[in-house]
């Protein structure tokens, strides 16, 4: 992903294509294939609602809430930065 907390949705082609333009701005085009990178994510109900964060174009923070149906997600990854992966305790690592 791109090394920051949060979460990587990928949609199914038929959602995009039904989504269209509107799903455009807020999508990454990584080798992994497109998709929106949040922030924070609620599976919750009927629609998943995403919290995306972005710059506005005078380059101050700006978040965004997009509600989809869930039944238009194919998969929801973790992208966490820890540098610790699996079971047992966990521990901080040292700083370089």
């Amino acid at each position: 992903m791109n090394g920051h907390d949060g979460y990587a949705v990928f949609f199914f082609p038929q959602a995009l294509e039904a989504l269209g333009d509107a799903i455009k701005p807020y999508l990454t085009d990584q080798p992994d294939g497109p998709h929106l990178f949040c922030k924070e994510i609620d599976t919750g109900g009927a629609f998943t609602e995403m919290m995306l964060v972005g710059k506005s174009p005078e380059g101050h923070e700006v978040h965004v809430e997009l509600m989809v149906p869930g039944s238009m997600i194919r998969m929801i990854v973790s992208a966490q930065s820890e540098t610790v992966f699996g079971f047992g305790p966990r521990v901080a690592a040292a700083a370089p």
